[in-house]
């Protein structure tokens, strides 16, 4: 079974993949690493972000190894583990804008199908269902309100010991949700089979355990 999870930021994606792949033994497969990945850098290198070109040769240059790790996928560029980097505000701040080119997607989509070839994964991002793999066995969106997604991603950089402003965060939570969705390559949109999972009011064990309910509905031995 190959599982598509979407859904705007914060919504716990990543998370919740992780635990779900890891209850099923599949594979964990985290794609907004990698355009986290390219915009670091990007940062890094001191390119224009507004420079489509530049940002795909960088992709191209770039040597980018995502590896299975017990608290999730490691990230490593050039060898160097960047896994809490590409975590960072300043990244976030600009991801969006760099995968948001077509040809940046293109590149990286064409990296994501081929790893969705394999016969038991879970795949997380904001394009799975709808591009990355539309034939999914089983489609999820998961959803919550802005400022229950502002209060996780708060959390999660205190936790990292990044300075949080809560007000701040919900506004750049909703221009996010705006600019995902209303991009021209690859939207933010729910697939017309996705099951949709609101989880402002559900802990991460309670969407875990829905998720594989519904495996288990679609033929999946949980």
């Amino acid at each position: 079974m190959r599982i598509a999870i979407d859904g705007p930021a914060g919504a716990g994606k990543s998370t919740v993949a992780r635990l779900v792949a890891q209850r099923l033994g599949y594979t964990y497969i985290d794609t907004g690493a990698m355009y986290r990945a390219l915009t670091l850098d990007a940062l890094e290198q001191g390119l224009d972000l507004n420079d489509e070109d530049a940002l795909v040769e960088a992709l191209q240059k770039m040597n980018l190894t995502i590896e299975p790790g017990s608290a999730g996928n490691q990230v490593f560029i050039h060898g160097r583990d960047v896994t809490k980097d590409i975590r960072s505000p300043q990244v976030t701040e600009h991801v969006s804008l760099v995968s948001s080119y077509p040809k940046v997607r293109d590149a990286v989509v064409r990296i994501q199908k081929e790893m969705a070839q394999q016969d038991n994964v879970v795949m997380d991002g904001r394009d799975i269902g709808t591009v990355v793999m539309p034939d999914a066995e089983l489609k999820v969106y998961l959803d919550a309100s802005v400022e229950e997604r502002a209060r996780r991603r708060g959390l999660e950089l205190e936790r990292k010991g990044f300075p949080v402003q809560h007000e701040e965060l919900i506004e750049r939570i909703r221009q996010r949700d705006e600019f995902d969705s209303t991009r021209a390559a690859s939207p933010l949109r729910k697939a017309e089979d996705a099951v949709v999972v609101d989880t402002t009011s559900l802990s991460v064990n309670e969407v875990v355990d829905l998720i594989l309910a519904y495996c288990r509905g679609r033929g999946a031995h949980v």
